[in-house]
């Protein structure tokens, strides 16, 4: 799912693996609103989700007291410190390993979509679904520019593009042994359908055990600010 604050914009896909281990589109489109998500992610295996799971831990505790008038005076001018502030662990890492720097879910309107997953994940909790934040349930964050620039797909422009997702979509038959099925027309219209088959793709890595996973050290962090799974592989400089 690519996830949107708006049902309009939200971006889907389903995804099957056949049993000689190619990956068919069985559906891609744009248009969910919140029933008809809970209803999806509920009938999967597994699902990849282009939006942060959670806010920075540090952030969360400033605002805290704040709120109380109980913060400490910051080092306004410390780079470090506002980076701490708006990028979570995992985007740190993320800039580390594929040298791109996701959005700030605490600084930037990718809090929207944010908020609005926020929402779902606490219906789907209600239902009884594992939504553990760092992917061990059925649910796992995908960030689609650091999983096609780890497979040496365009990962930069393709939202304004169509010929830059054309090479995407033939990219991922190679790739990732894509099956369209039908819909590669449809992704290269939606840049939206398009990374929602991404983070599906991303999903499928995941519950195979080949994206990075949270060490000892991060896994604390990364149940509550959420972990964005990587596909392994090499970056080039």
């Amino acid at each position: 799912v690519d996830l949107a604050a708006e049902p309009g914009r939200t971006g889907f896909a389903r995804l099957q693996r056949t049993p000689q281990g190619r990956v068919v589109v069985e559906d891609a489109g744009c248009g969910l609103d919140d029933e008809e998500l809970i209803e999806m992610l509920s009938g999967v295996s597994k699902a990849g989700i282009d939006v942060p799971f959670g806010w920075p831990a540090g952030f969360v505790e400033f605002l805290a007291d704040h709120a109380l008038q109980q913060h400490a005076a910051p080092m306004a001018a410390d780079v470090r410190w506002r980076r701490g502030m708006v990028l979570r662990r995992t985007d740190q890492l993320v800039h580390q390993w594929c040298g791109l720097t996701p959005l700030s879910v605490a600084a930037d309107r990718i809090a929207y979509p944010a908020l609005r997953w926020a929402a779902v994940e606490a219906r789907l909790r209600d239902r009884g679904m594992d939504c553990q934040r760092d992917g061990t349930g059925r649910v796992c964050e995908a960030y689609p520019a650091a999983a096609l620039k780890v497979w040496q797909l365009p990962f930069r422009g393709y939202k304004r593009e169509v010929e830059l997702r054309e090479d995407i979509v033939a990219g991922l038959i190679e790739q990732c042994a894509v099956d369209w099925n039908g819909y590669d027309s449809v992704c290269v219209s939606s840049d939206d359908a398009l990374d929602a088959v991404i983070s599906a793709l991303v999903a499928v890595e995941a519950a195979d055990g080949r994206t990075r996973v949270p060490t000892a050290v991060e896994e604390k962090d990364a149940l509550t600010e959420g972990w964005i799974h990587v596909p392994f592989g090499t970056v080039a400089a």
